[in-house]
């Protein structure tokens, strides 16, 4: 573990309060010191949940270290109990708890409670969130599924969501209807949405659908080797990832239903005009495995940008991720440390980032467009309107996601190119619209002209002229000067490359010893650079 201001993901006892939160009469003791109960604001403030998690802290403080910790554990776990009456209990300790020793799992074991009672060993120095939360579920599946007879008609559970899950509800909703349409019922959903007496019934569905293999894959190794339940590896997130999924499900079943298509965007827009625009575009990937793997092939199969860089936090899914940037031609980047993403980005000069909440704020710092497509992230990408990732519809949504902020930046940069145009002026008269013209604004006092430096040639106005030969300028530091005229120019550049045009000119310039930056030299490291 080490200090830091930003964190993709937290210690693994919140991927178990992501378990717990997610399902229904479970009820999660969670041996804490005081401090550590920040991790409920986590699901009220940030995923707008109406009631706080299930989770009972025994919130010790520095004066209990003195007495029986272990007895305080056991007060706690036997009220949450009586109060709660859950149908079953997961009980751990957090990072910090973990150092006193007090074997949470063992001393629940000895009070006798009448519902099963699971222990949870998760390692807070070497592990995180999203291990905690696979570990947390496949216990839970461990303990509770049993062999059961299969359901008459062809039925599938969907493994994975969570609470706090990067849009985990709709993603449930649109892969619910997408199966339907193929002729599959959903058994169970778990952990999200899931009871612990529905976790016993997971035995009855033909197959299972791991929609989240950083949450739900060993739970689903388990069922497919204990109970043989096979489950899908495509997970449906873009249009050719969708129809995959469709192919792998029907070969499961042997069924021949399709989901209809016809609501779909992205392919007629892809093959149109309009998309020319953004065909080549440079973009970076970073966040979790799965969402990440996703969007590669969205980006460069079904949208025509350009993938010069990918990586992810969760270290557990770091040797697919290698293998998968290798067919990329890029090197994958697994790190949870934001600067070493932040210093691959800057040195990459990607037009567009697809990220998690840091990458866009990575983004803003660097000037270059971010859409958020992976935890974690903040509350704005939990919104109360149906925006799913999976299915066809969830394409739809990817498709804006992507678009947009381009879109927008182009918007940005013609308003930037076309400011001093007349239409554009604030003193214009009516444009072809119509309407009314903006009060004529008052010219402002001619300024006096300064005193000429001797042999310069004053412009027709007295200001002098940004064109005219000026003396170097070497700057006491070493640093390289823009003149005014050069950083005229280097804004009509769009702001999403400006960036790396201002950078690759000022290497331009140092390599060669030029103290200031011209218009001309501007265009040369231009020429330059585009060989």
């Amino acid at each position: 573990m080490k200090l830091t201001v930003w964190t993709y993901e937290g210690p693994p006892h919140v991927g178990a309060m992501r378990v717990a939160t997610g399902m229904r009469d479970l009820h999660y003791v969670l041996h804490a010191p005081q401090g550590d109960t920040y991790a409920d604001l986590l699901f009220t403030m940030i995923e707008r949940r109406n009631h706080r998690p299930p989770v009972t802290f025994t919130t010790f403080q520095a004066r209990d270290l003195g007495s029986d910790t272990a007895d305080l554990f056991k007060t706690c776990a036997r009220e949450a109990y009586e109060r709660y009456q859950p149908q079953a209990m997961i009980v751990g300790a957090s990072c910090t708890a973990e150092l006193i020793q007090d074997d949470p799992g063992g001393l629940a074991e000895t009070m006798g409670l009448p519902v099963p009672v699971i222990p949870l060993e998760l390692p807070s120095y070497s592990r995180k969130e999203n291990f905690g939360a696979d570990e947390t579920f496949f216990q839970l599946v461990r303990h509770l599924a049993r062999p059961v007879d299969r359901t008459d008609r062809v039925t599938c559970n969907i493994l994975g969501p969570t609470g706090l899950g990067f849009r985990h509800r709709d993603d449930v909703e649109e892969l619910t209807g997408m199966l339907s349409e193929i002729g599959v019922q959903v058994n169970v959903v778990a952990p999200m949405g899931a009871s612990p007496v529905d976790l016993t019934r997971l035995g009855a569905a033909h197959f299972n659908v791991l929609l989240y293999p950083e949450t739900a894959e060993t739970a689903a190794r388990h069922l497919e080797r204990t109970l043989g339940q096979p489950y899908t590896k495509t997970v449906p997130i873009g249009v050719g990832a969708t129809r995959d999924f469709i192919a792998e499900v029907q070969e499961i079943t042997g069924l021949t239903g399709r989901p209809d298509e016809s609501r779909l965007r992205l392919p007629w827009w892809s093959a149109s005009v309009d998309s020319t625009y953004l065909t080549g575009k440079r973009v970076f990937i970073f966040g979790d495995a799965t969402h990440v793997a996703a969007q590669a092939r969205i980006a460069r199969d079904e949208m025509g940008f350009e993938v010069v860089g990918m990586g992810c936090y969760n270290r557990e899914f770091a040797r697919p991720l290698r293998k998968l940037a290798t067919e990329y031609g890029v090197e994958a980047l697994i790190t949870d440390d934001y600067l070493e993403v932040e210093q691959a980005i800057e040195a990459l000069a990607p037009e567009m980032i697809l990220g998690t909440q840091m990458e866009r704020h990575i983004g803003k710092r660097l000037g270059i467009p971010c859409a958020v497509i992976s935890a974690p992230v903040h509350v704005q990408d939990f919104p109360a309107r149906y925006s799913p990732q999976v299915g066809f519809e969830g394409a739809n949504v990817i498709f804006d996601t992507l678009v947009h902020p381009l879109v927008m930046g182009l918007e940005e940069h013609l308003l930037a190119m076309f400011r001093e145009d007349f239409e554009f002026h604030d003193a214009a008269g009516p444009s072809h619209h119509g309407g009314h013209a903006p009060k004529p604004v008052a010219p402002a006092p001619a300024a006096q002209p300064a005193p000429a430096d001797e042999g310069s040639i004053p412009s027709e106005a007295g200001a002098p002229d940004e064109t005219a030969p000026t003396k170097p300028v070497v700057q006491p530091d070493g640093s390289i000067h823009w003149l005014p005229c050069a950083e005229k120019e280097l804004k009509k550049i769009p702001f999403f490359v400006r960036g790396k045009a201002r950078r690759n000119t000022e290497k331009f310039a140092a390599e060669r010893g030029v103290a200031e930056i011209s218009v001309d030299t501007l265009y040369e490291a231009k020429a330059h650079y585009a060989r």
